[in-house]
């Protein structure tokens, strides 16, 4: 976790969105559904970015059924999305440009 320790704005919220077709904020979270191939891929999706969400001490909270992964980001102890909800949202679309996948 960085030390911008912050609600990130809207402007900045809006500019991630905008930039990463497919997030949104849905209850004061920004959220994502990624559509994978398989099962396979969509796990594989996971432990990636579990990988980046340990070292940066943020975790997402996320399910996966089949090959949907539905992420929800925010930074529970401050009550909003932060700057470090918007770097994990760009790192995992890093790693889904990095596989095939449906929207």
């Amino acid at each position: 976790m960085r030390n911008d320790r912050r609600l990130a704005t809207s402007d900045e919220i809006g500019a991630v969105c905008a930039q990463h077709a497919g997030w949104s904020v849905a209850d004061g979270k920004l959220h994502r559904e990624y559509r994978f191939p398989s099962f396979v891929a969509a796990f594989g999706f996971m432990a990636s970015a579990a990988l980046i969400a340990e070292r940066m001490n943020h975790h997402p909270d996320w399910a996966n059924v089949y090959n949907r992964v539905t992420v929800d980001l925010h930074t529970h102890d401050m009550g909003g999305i932060s700057p470090d909800d918007l770097a994990l949202a760009s790192a995992m679309e890093g790693i889904a440009m990095g596989l095939v996948h449906a929207e």
